[in-house]
């Protein structure tokens, strides 16, 4: 018998289909753009010192904006020799330098070279610390305003004709003042005096090494104040703005006084503290330091 194949032959596929025309090879790509070359060093730096400048352009205006509408009290390590806690500041409200009649130029500004103020000198005087009481002594009407001899009361009474009599021919216009008594009996007077020019402030003899003060029975110079006056605010006294601290020699009578003086243009600001034993250094350093800012 003969024998069978196992498997059947399947149908004959159809001849692939003949292809059709060949297509064009893709468009040969365009030349290769070179990749940009990192920043040079130089170019780099510029960058950096332009955005350096831009944000310190931006802090000095928000600064001088500061400057040109208030001023704060000064804080601790800007009062010369302070710079811990418990130092025996007093808690002086925020100052702010009054608004300026129209068109009125700040002192020592370029077309105010002598100094003059314009403002209500009542709104020039160091207002009182939190905590005191107002001391009536000061002989001021409602609008701070004092006359003459309720200021030369400061003085011995040997001095005083003298001091009336220069004040009285050296162009004196106004004396404003205030006083008060803190807790621990210290007292404060601050005293704003406006002449008719910055001349004649210097030929004022009342906030001087000389000055007779009442009580005293003389002065010398604030040694701590001396030592640091140039860390002050605007640093040490210029021929604008001077800034002198006196006090009674110890040991002293019953009451020991300390005198402080700022000489700034057409103003001479007079601040006498007293008190039973010992004035401490630092509130008269504090008065003087925030009542020249107020007169800047």
């Amino acid at each position: 018998m003969t024998e069978q194949s196992t498997t059947a032959a399947g149908p004959e596929l159809p001849d692939p289909a003949p292809a059709g025309p060949e297509l064009p090879d893709p468009a040969p790509a365009g030349p290769e753009l070179p990749e940009p070359a990192p920043a040079a060093p130089a170019q780099r730096r510029g960058l950096r010192a332009a955005l350096r400048w831009t944000a310190a352009a931006v802090v000095f205006a928000v600064a001088g904006a500061g400057v040109a509408y208030g001023i704060t009290r000064a804080d601790r390590t800007d009062v010369p020799g302070l710079a811990t806690a418990g130092d025996g500041r007093w808690d002086y409200p925020a100052l702010t330098k009054p608004a300026l009649p129209a068109g009125a130029p700040l002192p020592f500004a370029p077309d105010n070279r002598d100094g003059l103020h314009y403002a209500a000198l009542s709104q020039l005087l160091l207002p009182a610390p939190r905590g005191s009481a107002p001391d009536a002594s000061v002989k001021a009407d409602k609008d701070g305003v004092v006359p003459l001899d309720g200021f030369l009361e400061e003085y011995s009474a040997e001095e005083r004709p003298k001091l009336r009599d220069t004040l009285s021919h050296e162009g004196l216009r106004q004396i404003v003042g205030r006083g008060w008594t803190m807790p621990d009996g210290t007292r404060t007077h601050v005293y704003l005096l406006r002449f008719a020019s910055s001349g004649f402030v210097d030929t004022f003899t009342g906030c001087t090494f000389h000055a007779k003060v009442a009580g005293a029975a003389a002065l010398e110079e604030d040694v701590e104040w001396g030592r640091h006056e140039g860390e002050r605010p605007g640093g040490a006294a210029t021929v604008a703005v001077k800034v002198r601290v006196y006090q009674e020699p110890l040991p002293a009578g019953d009451e020991h006084t300390k005198l402080g003086c700022v000489q700034s243009g057409d103003v001479q600001a007079v601040i006498v503290q007293t008190r039973k034993g010992e004035v401490p250094g630092v509130p008269v350093r504090q008065a003087v330091i925030l009542q020249e800012q107020l007169l800047r």
